[in-house]
């Protein structure tokens, strides 16, 4: 079986690591796998992208139109939002190809049109790392003009000016249905329920990671290498531009830890958050907080969560997060709402705990609670065992080879 991966990178961002965690553990299975990316940083010769100056060119241009078609649409969702209306070369490049399988991911950015995705001759598989292949052109968002169909008399109201959004789902009817694939069971439910693909093959299949690889350091190994007190308890956050990006839930971190600084489980208590650098102006939490900036290599971030005594993960929309399944592989529980793809990562009470959706005080209460147990380890252990038993390598890639076959002799 010989798969061709498309994704916008190969390792910037959760999409991307994700992506080539997939086409790395086929390949370790001795499957044909490469992979197909714009922005190729990874120094694997197995990840192809641009070589050429005109190339690198291309691909800029073309997310530079994408960004001013961007600006036709007046929205409050802050979200990122992609038009994908700009031609490249990709599917000349996948049809002349010895693919059995076209797998996508990430593919915005104006990596790959819509029309395009259409033109493809082999059969796809496509796994889908948000929500944007079911809307418009938001990546996320919370109305559900993507369950009922965009019309002129559905729109947000914080919308203006041209409906990108209609215009873009409109040029998602594709004519032949996809193999979706989705990491989390609400993604899942979702592209069932949408318009576009509620009478598509839909599978859920969680992101991999390497569990030989990403195992606990000792915890008091891994505070002295990065730094940190060695006794506090550490509550560890982590998202790029987490702070900035109000899905990520920032602001409902600040509110839970303000109602923590008075009891007593959380004396102590320090907070370490990556993903992005200190801010000029840091909130005031009651709580001394330590930013590591972005960390890309795999050896930092075992450490920073084996550090940890517990993960925060305070999303309002979240698919699975690649932060939640590492922290499990490293023994740390792991601390979330009750929403979008987290209670596939967490089993409450066992390996974590799930608030109730948004409740700031549930959230508090949990993490207290999580804390409360850190001198067990028990929370830890459990974590361990289930990131082995549900995200390992080889129970993901026994799933994907399933969906190839199916796919390839359909």
């Amino acid at each position: 079986m010989r798969v061709i991966h498309l994704n916008y990178s190969d390792i910037n961002g959760g999409a991307a690591r994700a992506a080539y965690r997939i086409h790395h553990c086929l390949r370790e299975a001795s499957v044909d796998s490469r992979m197909w990316v714009n922005k190729a940083s990874a120094g694997d010769w197995t990840v192809q992208g641009p070589s050429s100056k005109w190339e690198k060119l291309t691909v800029a241009l073309r997310g530079h139109v994408g960004g001013q078609l961007r600006h036709l649409l007046k929205t409050g969702n802050p979200i990122i939002h992609s038009p994908a209306v700009v031609p490249s070369q990709w599917v000349k490049r996948l049809n002349a190809s010895d693919a059995d399988i076209v797998h996508l991911h990430w593919v915005q950015g104006e990596m790959l049109s819509i029309a395009e995705i259409g033109r493809i001759e082999k059969p796809i598989v496509w796994t889908l790392h948000d929500m944007r292949a079911f809307c418009g052109a938001e990546h996320y968002t919370d109305d559900h003009r993507w369950r009922d169909g965009y019309r002129r008399d559905n729109r947000p109201a914080h919308e203006a000016r041209f409906d990108l959004n209609r215009w873009t789902w409109q040029r998602k009817h594709w004519q032949r249905p996809l193999h979706i694939v989705t990491p989390s069971q609400w993604l899942a439910d979702c592209a069932r329920a949408s318009v576009l693909m509620r009478d598509w093959p839909v599978s859920v299949v969680a992101n991999p990671i390497d569990t030989e690889r990403w195992q606990p350091l000792p915890q008091g190994l891994a505070r002295e290498l990065l730094g940190l007190p060695a006794e506090v308890p550490l509550l560890l956050f982590g998202a790029m531009g987490g702070g900035r990006d109000p899905r990520k839930g920032f602001d409902l971190l600040l509110q839970a830890l303000e109602q923590l600084r008075d009891d007593p489980r959380a004396q102590g208590l320090e907070l370490v958050i990556f993903g992005q650098r200190a801010p000029q102006s840091p909130p005031s939490l009651g709580f001394p907080i330590h930013y590591s900036g972005h960390l890309h290599d795999d050896l930092s971030l075992r450490a920073l969560y084996s550090a940890a005594d517990a993960m925060v993960i305070p999303s309002r929309q979240d698919n699975l997060p690649n932060t939640g399944v590492e922290a499990h592989a490293c023994a740390t529980p792991v601390i979330a709402f009750n929403t979008g793809g987290l209670p596939d990562i967490v089993d409450h009470q066992r390996t974590g705990y799930l608030a109730k959706a948004f409740e700031t005080d549930d959230l508090a209460r949990g993490i207290a609670w999580v804390l409360a147990q850190r001198e067990s380890g028990r929370l830890g252990e459990q974590a361990r065992e289930r990131a082995v038993e549900r995200f390992a390598a080889p129970v993901v890639v026994e799933q994907y080879q399933r969906i190839y076959a199916q796919s390839a002799y359909a």
